[in-house]
């Protein structure tokens, strides 16, 4: 019984010093992140397909444990070629991640509509099968009309797909107050709580705010369903998300330890090294 948390990226300019030393390199920051979090979004490789020695890094950086949500590219999933060149260079550079790359992660665009799920279900079946994949719909009819929700969620099982909830109902409940949510505002897709769970692995991405506390209230009905998932035997994994993401490895941890108040029996996360050398004072 496993609860992994992450982020939308191991490194941000607010972290130097706090998850990562000063110090530390690119080479050395997802290590540092690693060790606050067990879980991470692979959004670079939707903008660009690294090589598979950045790969083969990352792999060094992270324990077997650890979870790589990552991302087809975007010529994938926006641009259509969904089973092209693209594709087959993709899978083949992210290999080195092995038992990491959990899931492989199909997001489609907000115009991806019902109508194109044959589509849909033809990638995932030409993906290799040792892969866990999850895909994130944002058209409004998968969401408003039941009968489209059971046919996407008929196409995920068709390959044992997850279907990735992304709630963002707590960020739009109130206007913004900051220039990071109102950045936010304008990019992020209004979306509702769902907490239906397809396999064993269920895949949250959360959008809280940047004040703590409205975060934190937001957050709890997920705290009962993640522990209603770890006790039913499910291994879930939970991302955090604020306007300015400055604190988010923080709340995840936080998260995390309110889960397992309900789920004594869960691990808890390590303790991170320390970013400083210890003094004497």
């Amino acid at each position: 019984m496993r609860l992994h948390v992450g982020c939308a990226m191991w490194t941000h300019k607010a972290w130097v010093g706090r998850v990562a030393p000063r110090t530390a390199d690119a080479q050395e920051r997802l290590r540092h992140y690693a060790g606050w979090c067990n879980a991470v979004e692979g959004n670079t490789t939707f903008y660009a397909t690294p090589s598979r020695a950045t790969v083969e890094s990352w792999a060094s950086q992270t324990p077997e444990h650890f979870r790589f949500a990552a991302k087809l590219p975007r010529t994938v999933t926006h641009g259509r070629q969904l089973n092209g060149a693209d594709l087959r260079t993709f899978l083949h550079v992210i290999e080195p991640l092995g038992p990491r790359l959990d899931p492989l992660w199909v997001q489609l665009p907000g115009s991806f509509a019902p109508a194109d799920l044959p589509s849909l279900e033809r990638l995932l079946k030409s993906l290799p099968q040792q892969h866990r994949c999850a895909v994130e719909v944002r058209h409004p009819r998968f969401f408003d009309d039941p009968a489209e929700a059971r046919r996407l969620e008929q196409v995920c099982a068709t390959v044992g797909a997850e279907w990735i909830s992304f709630d963002t109902t707590v960020f739009f409940a109130e206007p913004p107050t900051s220039d990071a949510e109102r950045e936010a505002w304008e990019r992020k897709p209004r979306l509702p709580r769902r907490s239906v769970a397809l396999t064993e692995r269920p895949t949250v991405r959360y959008l809280g705010r940047d004040d703590e506390r409205a975060t934190v209230a937001g957050w709890q009905p997920w705290v009962e369903i993640v522990a209603g998932w770890l006790r039913e035997g499910r291994s879930p994994t939970f991302f955090l998300h604020t306007p300015d993401n400055n604190d988010a490895p923080t709340l995840a941890r936080r998260f995390h330890e309110e889960v397992r108040t309900l789920v004594p029996g869960l691990e808890p996360l390590p303790e991170p090294e320390p970013t400083e050398p210890a003094t004497l004072f």
